[in-house]
């Protein structure tokens, strides 16, 4: 499907919260090249949207706004789950709800809500299905942003049955791209793995990582993500929550040796068992995203990495690293 067919981006002024983020940025550069007529990206120094007046001001400064594709999130990887469940379950619940319950009253025709592969139950089958997601409990160490999210979906659903209001929801699968965040103390498991893998060329030569390596992810280029996005935006009105993937599934070991391969690294990796797995498994059913808006994603796994490595050595790692 065409995303310009029978939608004309040029009459959408479009807020995405979150814009400035790793998958904001690569969203609003697509929306642009789409011709939409205006992109807006509020940031959290002139609008903290955890707070209701912030979320009514933003509508109000830019009062014909027909679509709202909220991205804006604190999230982090498995450590900083573990260590502020109360603050990602905080910021992100007001944030959903003041967005969407505004957009609402301020007859902001669509909003898209973007919610997490967290949301799926720790022990869901392969492939996730959309329908599975309410089958179990998610993952421990990221629940509380997972159940978050969900109740943006529910929410939307909510308001779709009472006020007729169309509120989409996305669950895309794991991200990577150029433009990730490669702190350690945030960073998801690519990048901090190339991260870690730089450091021990340069140090001792051995990379330590946590769990086993038996869990597996699927990932889905940013790129991709983001025109998924622009085509739900533009084409799906459904009230049923939509899988974003690759459907490529692959294991955390795997994964630490195709990435050493890439980085010309022949240390030693180790695995620190004492550290949690996370989820079991995760790979999505993509069926749903195909059918329905005609998404699929078409970047192979080796060139998003590939393209991954260089813009980390070209704009995060250190000049003896390059």
């Amino acid at each position: 499907m065409n995303e310009l067919q029978n939608f004309d981006w040029r009459n959408q002024r479009v807020i995405v919260t979150g814009g400035s983020g790793f998958l904001g940025t690569h969203l609003v550069q697509h929306l642009q090249a789409q011709g939409a007529g205006a992109v807006i990206v509020p940031r959290k120094k002139d609008y903290d949207l955890r707070h209701e007046a912030n979320v009514i001001r933003l509508y109000q400064d830019h009062p014909d706004t027909t679509i709202v594709i909220h991205l804006a999130a604190t999230v982090g990887g498995i450590g900083a789950n573990r260590e502020h469940p109360g603050v990602f379950f905080f910021d992100n619940i007001m944030m959903g709800t003041l967005l969407m319950e505004h957009a609402r009253q301020w007859g902001i025709p669509k909003f898209v809500g973007i919610g997490t592969i967290c949301s799926y139950p720790k022990f869901t089958p392969i492939p996730f299905k959309e329908d599975d997601l309410w089958n179990g409990y998610p993952e421990e160490t990221n629940a509380a942003y997972g159940l978050v999210k969900k109740m943006l979906l529910v929410q939307g659903q909510a308001y779709r049955q009472e006020f007729n209001y169309n509120a989409i929801h996305l669950l895309p699968t794991n991200l990577y791209g150029p433009g990730d965040t490669f702190d350690l103390d945030r960073s998801h498991v690519i990048p901090a793995l190339i991260r870690k893998i730089d450091q021990a060329k340069q140090q001792n030569n051995t990379v330590t990582l946590w769990g086993d390596g038996s869990p597996t992810r699927e990932f889905l280029y940013v790129k991709d993500a983001a025109r998924g996005i622009a085509m739900a935006a533009a084409h799906y009105n459904g009230d049923q929550p939509v899988n974003l993937g690759s459907g490529v599934e692959i294991s955390i070991y795997d994964l630490a040796k195709t990435i050493a391969q890439l980085m010309n690294f022949d240390g030693e990796i180790r695995w620190d068992t004492s550290k949690p797995n996370g989820q079991p498994r995760r790979n999505v059913d993509v069926t749903r995203a195909e059918n329905e808006f005609g998404f699929k994603a078409t970047t192979s796994f080796e060139q998003g990495l590939r393209e991954t490595i260089d813009y980390y050595y070209n704009s995060i790692a250190t000049p003896e690293a390059r």
